[in-house]
């Protein structure tokens, strides 16, 4: 394609965007390119104009006004990826495209069809891509043969200001929407894709397979230190060992290895580093712009050095890494904090000596044992369905740390059409976990994970924590029984318990769970919290909902409505009406209303908290310590309905009445 300057929009004026902006800047100088517009929905600027054009809230509004427009440059949010993509390819544009592509295979599968349809094409911002490296590689420049194994060891230190830099930072979904902004997906990101292009795995169809093994240090969703191994259907293997947690940044490093020798590729600077039998040696390499690229392709047919196409084998690595389980919580007792504020980092213990065991090893953290990386992980004991509708999960707690005080719970537990209401282990709150039973304090042992509270002192993270583990699960059609000890740290039993726990439909869009205690304490024992200890409002402990991110809270009983009005009363009943944004594919409006007149009769308060985190609990000691004398026992019944939808006031008094109706 031949003619005047390219006229180009960028979308996004900020962060990388502004990286983008002076490139384009420079191109523009030598009359290769025409800045036309600026897109970017949060900058507001009067005269609306940025970069000396007009700046437009979104895309379909810069396009009405620009008129033709040859080029888009997308520097958004991953969940606008997609959309701006395919709204630019329509227009008849072609785009560079940040990295990642998209956030699912679905949409990178939709991306490439409209790409083909249009006869536009997308070319994507890995800018290590461009390097001559890569073709060096390929081409035996280094006399190592063919890669037939790649070791990529990335040790970044990101402080809390970078998690704070923009609401999507750190999360693995964003009100329903995937973003999977973690360390292999986002910042270290040109580490995998590079090792990927050095093993010839480009495509969807070049990955047999991906193992991940993933972490996190910092209150984030996502993870910050991992590892991620990739099989290739052509038999080579990649092992990516990365890390935000590092004492010190350092350029990340491809160790490349082949049948006559191997490489260090330092992708960021294009060196490579040769291991020959006369010494090292280096070499400096070029690269290519990716816009510069782009232009090529349009003025004179040149290869796109990353095609859309191309990313496919990354893109097997965004999914594996977005299908996996949660990020585990890395042990904070082996977790360094420097700094202060926004500037405070965390530096995990040894963490660059386990990034290059297992870059070389080709092992993940969990299978060379390193001390910091919690080997366990839940086993489901039972299955809750109901109507062939899987509802909920009851698990052995085996993967949660022993400073979160591991126990049997429900996770995740859904309503009939799949919402989901609980979370399990949430970046503010490692030690909430989903649906069950937890109490902060058993004769001095932490059975409830995470600091102990202090009197003057506040939240200590003390050597207390107990566990509570439990018989296999005596199960019945609809329900079963199980029998549990709450056991202190060094593993004598402080509470034996007897736990029922039933399900079943209740009317066409909830079903009921219920769930029985009686907890006996065969030398006595005194159960305590926060509250007993003179914290304010600090009650809680016994019964705990924890629930996944929700938008427009209410929380009422029959007689209270909102977080401070229901905080602290004593009631037959609460519910809690929200739009749940637990994940792609699990969000939407649900309620869960909660009905304990057994609590109510002891006089135990409902614990509330909507601001701070979404939990709603049932409080055994709030303001005074239970004591339980030799042989003692306390007992408590708990019936749910998790319906779907939203229910008024009315609705949610009718329903908790429905509640009491039910026996299990």
């Amino acid at each position: 394609m031949t003619g005047g300057p390219a006229r180009v929009v960028l979308v996004g004026v900020r962060g990388f965007g502004a990286v983008h902006a002076a490139r384009i800047a420079g191109l523009q100088q030598q009359g290769r390119v025409e800045l036309v517009a600026c897109v970017d929905p949060v900058v507001v600027a009067d005269p609306p104009v940025a970069h000396g054009v007009p700046l437009h809230p979104d895309l379909p509004a810069a396009l009405a006004v620009a008129g033709p427009v040859d080029v888009v440059v997308v520097a958004a949010p991953l969940g606008e990826h997609f959309v701006l993509a395919e709204t630019a390819l329509r227009a008849g544009a072609d785009v560079l495209l940040e990295k990642p592509p998209v956030a699912s295979l679905d949409d990178f599968a939709r991306l490439l069809a409209t790409e083909t349809a249009t006869g536009r094409v997308v070319q994507v911002g890995f800018q290590s891509l461009g390097s001559d490296g890569l073709e060096a590689f390929a081409a035996d420049a280094f006399e190592i043969g063919a890669v037939t194994h790649v070791g990529a060891v990335g040790a970044w230190s990101r402080p809390r200001a970078y998690w704070e830099r923009s609401p999507w930072a750190g999360h693995r979904s964003l009100d329903g929407r995937a973003v999977v902004d973690g360390v292999a997906t986002n910042p270290l990101a040109h580490a995998v894709a590079t090792a990927l292009a050095l093993v010839r795995a480009r495509t969807v169809d070049d990955v047999r397979a991906v193992d991940v093994d993933l972490y996190r240090a910092n209150a984030i969703e996502s993870d910050d230190t991992s590892v991620v191994r990739v099989h290739t259907t052509g038999g080579r293997t990649v092992t990516c060992a990365l890390t935000l947690c590092a004492p010190v940044q350092r350029e990340p490093v491809l160790h490349v290895h082949g049948p006559g020798g191997s490489a260090d590729y330092r992708y960021t600077t294009d060196e490579v580093v040769v291991h020959g039998p006369d010494g090292p040696r280096t070499q400096v390499l070029g690269r290519e712009d990716l816009l510069e690229n782009l232009l090529a392709h349009r003025r004179t047919g040149e290869p796109l050095r990353v095609p859309l196409v191309s990313t496919g084998a990354f893109m097997r690595v965004l999914a594996a890494v977005a299908d996996a389980d949660d990020p585990v919580r890395i042990d904070p007792r082996a977790i360094r904090w420097v700094g202060e504020g926004p500037d405070r980092y965390p530096v995990v213990d040894d963490v660059e000596h386990w990034l290059e065991r297992a870059a070389s090893t080709g092992r993940t953290f969990r299978e060379l044992g390193v001390p910091w990386a919690h080997a366990g992980r839940d086993r489901v004991l039972v299955r809750l369905r109901v109507e062939g509708h899987r509802v909920a999960d009851y698990h052995d707690g085996a993967g949660t740390l022993p400073t979160s005080t591991p126990r049997p719970v429900l996770h995740p537990v859904s309503t009939l059409t799949g919402v989901r209401v609980s979370a399990q282990h949430p970046a503010d709150h490692d030690w909430h976990t989903g649906v069950g039973l937890a109490v902060p304090d058993v004769d001095g042992t932490n059975l409830w994970g995470g600091g102990t509270y202090v009197h003057g002192q506040g939240y200590r993270l003390l050597d207390d924590h107990g566990r509570v583990d439990g018989e296999p699960p005596l199960v019945t059609d609809g329900g079963f029984r199980q029998r549990l000890a709450w056991r202190s740290r060094d593993g004598a039993v402080l509470l034996e318990e007897q736990r029922t726990v039933r399900w079943g439909p209740l009317d066409g869009r909830a079903w009921h769970l219920h769930l029985g205690t009686v907890l006996r304490a065969g030398r006595g024992a005194t159960v305590g919290s926060p509250g007993s200890k003179g914290r304010p409002d600090g009650g809680y402990g016994g019964f705990f909902w924890r629930f996944p991110a929700c938008a427009d809270v209410d929380v009422l009983t029959a007689d209270a409505r909102g977080e401070q009005a229901v905080q602290g009363t004593v009631s037959p009943w609460v519910a809690w009406a929200a739009d749940f944004t637990a994940a792609p594919g699990v969000s939407g409006p649900a309620t869960v209303v909660l009905s304990s007149p057994s609590a109510a009769d002891a006089g135990d308060p409902w614990f509330v908290r909507v601001r701070d985190y979404p939990g709603l609990g049932s409080a055994l000691a709030w303001r005074d310590p239970v004591v339980l004398p030799p042989g003692g026992e306390l007992a408590r019944r708990f019936d749910v309905a998790v319906v779907d939808g939203r229910l008024s006031p009315a609705e949610a008094a009718d329903v908790a009445a429905a509640l009491v109706g039910v026996r299990a």
